[in-house]
């Protein structure tokens, strides 16, 4: 079960962070032409809550997947 639980959380930690990508790619949809320091302003601009939510939700599966298989059940 703390397998099945580890997986769901390191899923959820790749969502949310294809989720920044998501938003930023939203925010700069009326953008006519695309540059590298524009991308670094939307993406600035989307903050880094997702990121901290991805980071914690990864670490969290990885300490449930560690554990389910030192416990072995």
């Amino acid at each position: 079960m703390r397998r099945i639980v580890g997986l769901g959380f390191c899923a959820i930690a790749a969502f949310l962070f294809a989720a920044r990508y998501m938003c930023v790619a939203i925010f700069g949809s009326g953008v006519s032409s695309w540059s590298a320091p524009l991308f670094r302003n939307i993406y600035g601009y989307v903050g880094s809550g997702l990121s901290v939510a991805a980071g914690i939700s990864l670490l969290v599966g990885i300490v449930y997947l560690v554990w389910g298989e030192i416990t072995g059940k």
